[in-house]
Order: structure tokens, then C-alpha cells, then sequence
């Protein structure tokens, strides 16, 4: 890291923290991390995460000055880190060759780098890949329009496109970028039809929907789109991830019926047998991820007991490795069991997900925790609840 850089980051914190009048302790607070860590930040000691950079950009309300301040820093470690995991080719426009003409086989292989650069989200908040998503899209972008090619290597070319856009929207979802996150899927959305994909189309509004969700919006509308776009020919898992995410959202919608009725629908074809190949962006669906769809949704509806049954088997599989992922499964499955009126239970797997939320890069896992822990209010008294904000205050300072 530069010292210039450094400097440059820790001092404007530092500014921005005495301008809000806010002490190490009230920053720590706020942002979930401890005194110390943020000393070192303000010292230039040690180098901030994407995620941390943009926990401080909200609590400081600094409109990503900080952010942008510390992506300088962290571009050398994301080119170490993209090259560790054999992805450190070139990116894409420059494979435009003598006279600009894309080869037909190129598509294939701009989908296999694409997969590689998905399977980072396994273990990658989205504060960590946003900026090589987007970088890769705006590649893809480019080749498009600078280059030569036959009329199905462009259609496949926009599918590319509609992927890489999905990839870096979730991205910025995940990272709280949601107006960045909105405009990407809303992109991928025209790609896809452009492309004459149904099923990219209707993921791109299932996506849409989740990001209604997040801003208070319902999403109902766009997650029955979805299904309806994506029915004509997609394969079974398409099927399968859109039938769940409706059924999320008729579960927030307090509709129990409808949500029931669509995870079964989504079970049923996961166990459909299909002539196709599924496409790469639907690799994680299986039985684990519609358990646990089934046990969120149990949850929000307050159906505690069968929420707990579902969530406890199918969590005990699942590795602590998806830090980000199985902290907040956890938290679902802590309200499950303070609806069940366990309540040391509840702080026990809470607990649980707040250590796997420690410095991963989202803000989902711990906007879940805080919701979570609003909810204990009611029983401030009791150890396990004293306990459990102990640990949030130690992880504090």
C-alpha cells in the first residue's frame, strides 16, 4: 500500500469521525467492529476491507468517500487474490482481435469465466467481488459493442451479458449498493430478452423482486413474473430457484398457503428429470437450498415448530466455510425458536451467527442480527439475552 494512499484514507476517517462527533466507542457500535480495529484503521496501521470501508461510509453518512478511498488500496490484493483462483486472464473486450471479428467459440468460454468468477460468492461477500463483477460486465460491454461477429455469437454474446449483470447486481444487493443493484438487473433483464433467454428474463425479475423486498416494496408481482416469463422451456433448477423465491415472497405477504404451495411446486421439479444441461447460475440449487428456503419461510410466517425442524437438519450440513450464507439461515432459524418461546435457545444460535458474520463483506447478516435483537427487548433480563449483548458489545470495542 502506498503511504499515500493509507494516509489518505485513515486521516479522511478520522476527519469524519470528529466532524459527527462520534467517539471510537459510538463507530464501533455502529459498524459491528472493535475499538481497536478502527484505531488501526485511523492509524494506518492495517488496511480497511471493502466491507469495512463501507460499514464506515454508512455509519459516517461520508456518500462513499471512503470507499472510493480505499479501492486504490485493495486493487493490488484483489489482483493477487483473482489470480490465485486462475482467474487472472485477460478480461474480455481484449480478446478483440485483428479487424474486431469474435470467434463463434468465444461465448463458451467468456461462460466459463464467468462460472469461475461466480463460485467466489461461495466464500466473497459482495463488498469484496462488486467491483470485479462490474468490471468483468463492463468488458463484456465493450467487446459487444466494438466487435464483429454472426447474429447467434451476438445473441449468445447478450446472454453472456444478462449473466455477468445478475452476477454483479447480487453483488451490489449484497453489499447494500441497492440503487447500483436495481440498475444492473434492470440491464440484465433487457439483455436476456434481447437474448431470447426466458429463464435469464426471469431470473433477472426474481431478482427484481428480492431488491422491492429490501427497499419495503412488494416483490409479489415480479416473482409470479418471473415464473410465468421463465415456464417455456427452462430446465428444472431455473424452475426450482423461481418457484422458492415466490414462495418467499407470499411468506413475507403472510400468505401460508400460496408459499407452501409453491415450494412444493419447486420440489417437484428439482426431482423432474431433464434432456438439458442446467446453466451454471442455478448450480447451488438442491435439496439443501429448498430445506432451507422451506424453513425461512416457515419462519417469517411464525410456524415456529416446522420452521425448527427444517432448519436444524439442514443447517447441521452445512459448512461454516459459507460464513455469510450460514449466518443468516442462523438468524432465521434464532426467530423461529424465540417464536417458540426458547428463548436461550434463540440467543444461543444467534451467537452462533453473529461470530460467522464477523468480517464477512455484506450487510445482510448483520441488519438480520440487529432485527433480531430488537425483537429481545421484551426479555432484557433474562442471562442468556445479558450474555448475548455482552458478546455484541465485546465485539464492539
Amino acid at each position: 500500500m502506498a503511504e499515500s494512499e493509507g494516509s489518505s484514507f485513515s486521516r479522511r476517517l478520522g476527519q469524519l469521525r470528529i466532524e459527527r462527533d462520534m467517539s471510537l466507542r459510538q463507530l464501533a457500535r455502529a459498524t459491528f467492529y472493535s475499538k481497536s480495529y478502527l484505531h488501526e484503521l485511523e492509524n494506518g496501521s492495517k488496511r480497511p476491507t471493502a466491507q469495512a470501508a463501507q460499514r464506515l461510509d454508512s455509519a459516517l453518512r461520508a456518500g462513499g468517500e471512503l470507499s472510493a478511498l480505499a479501492d486504490t488500496q485493495r486493487a493490488l490484493s484483489r489482483r493477487q487474490f483473482v489470480a490465485g483462483a486462475g482467474l487472472a486472464a485477460a478480461l474480455p473486450h481484449t480478446y478483440l482481435g485483428h479487424g474486431r471479428q469474435i470467434g463463434v467459440d468465444l461465448p463458451n468460454k467468456l461462460v466459463e469465466r464467468t462460472a469461475r468468477l461466480r463460485r467466489l460468492d461461495d466464500f466473497l461477500g459482495g463488498a469484496d467481488t462488486y467491483q470485479m463483477y462490474a468490471a468483468e460486465l463492463d468488458s463484456t460491454d465493450r467487446l459487444i459493442r466494438d466487435g464483429r461477429y454472426a447474429e447467434d455469437t451476438h445473441r449468445r454474446l447478450l446472454a453472456v451479458l444478462a449473466e455477468q449483470a445478475q452476477l454483479a447486481g447480487w453483488a451490489a444487493f449484497d453489499a447494500g449498493r441497492h440503487g447500483d443493484a436495481e440498475r444492473l438487473y434492470q440491464a440484465s433483464l433487457t439483455a436476456a430478452q434481447e437474448a431470447d433467454s426466458p429463464a435469464l428474463a426471469g431470473n433477472a425479475q426474481a431478482f427484481l423482486a428480492y431488491q422491492a423486498i429490501a427497499l419495503g416494496r412488494s416483490g409479489l408481482n415480479l416473482a409470479i413474473a418471473a415464473c410465468e416469463t421463465a415456464k417455456e422451456g427452462a430446465t428444472p433448477r431455473v424452475l426450482t430457484l423461481l418457484h422458492c423465491r415466490r414462495a418467499w415472497t407470499h411468506a413475507l405477504q403472510g400468505q401460508a398457503a400460496e408459499a407452501e404451495r409453491q415450494l412444493d411446486t419447486g420440489a417437484r421439479w428439482l426431482s423432474a428429470a431433464g434432456d438439458r444441461a442446467e446453466p451454471d447460475w442455478v448450480y447451488w440449487v438442491d435439496d439443501v437450498e429448498v430445506d432451507i428456503m422451506t424453513g425461512r419461510c416457515w419462519s417469517v410466517l411464525h410456524r415456529p415448530m416446522r420452521a425448527i425442524s427444517v432448519l436444524e437438519h439442514v443447517l447441521a450440513l452445512y459448512s461454516d466455510t459459507h460464513a455469510r450464507d450460514k449466518a443468516l439461515y442462523l438468524t432465521w432459524l434464532a426467530d423461529a425458536y424465540l417464536d417458540a418461546n426458547e428463548v436461550e435457545q434463540a440467543c444461543s444460535v444467534a451467537g452462533k451467527a453473529m461470530r460467522l458474520a464477523a468480517g464477512v463483506g455484506s450487510i445482510r447478516p448483520a441488519q438480520r442480527i440487529d432485527s433480531f435483537m430488537s425483537r429481545l427487548e421484551p426479555y432484557a433480563a433474562l442471562p442468556c439475552v445479558v450474555d448475548l449483548h455482552g458478546q455484541a458489545a465485546e465485539m464492539s470495542r
